[in-house]
């Protein structure tokens, strides 16, 4: 079991939706992509280890969950502004995405 948070470690967390805009490899890196991912007002960049679970044709115009908060990372050479949620069970991997239409930038309660 994983430790236990409480509403007030909750709140502190800033996830939004987004939509994956663009998609491209890291240089010289095997499993990375960098992605500008729209959030309604700024453009982020967030660099990802998703290389063999999607393709970049996948991931482009997905529309997924992202971490906003966190503190920026040099991932690379490539500088990341945000982590993007999924879920992982054994070899598979799957993105946080939403089930119906609604805004960039909107955030997750």
């Amino acid at each position: 079991m994983s430790d236990i948070v409480t509403m007030k470690d909750f709140k502190k967390l800033d996830i939004r939706i987004g939509t994956v805009a663009e998609v491209e490899r890291v240089p010289g890196s095997r499993n990375l992509y960098k992605l500008q991912v729209d959030m309604g007002g700024e453009m982020r960049q967030i660099i990802t280890g998703l290389v063999g679970y999607y393709t970049e044709e996948e991931l482009k115009g997905k529309v997924i969950a992202v971490l906003t908060n966190l503190k920026p990372a040099k991932i690379f050479g490539q500088m990341s502004n945000g982590m993007l949620l999924a879920a992982e069970f054994e070899d598979k991997l799957a993105l946080l995405t939403v089930d119906r239409e609604i805004p960039n930038g909107a955030q997750v309660t």
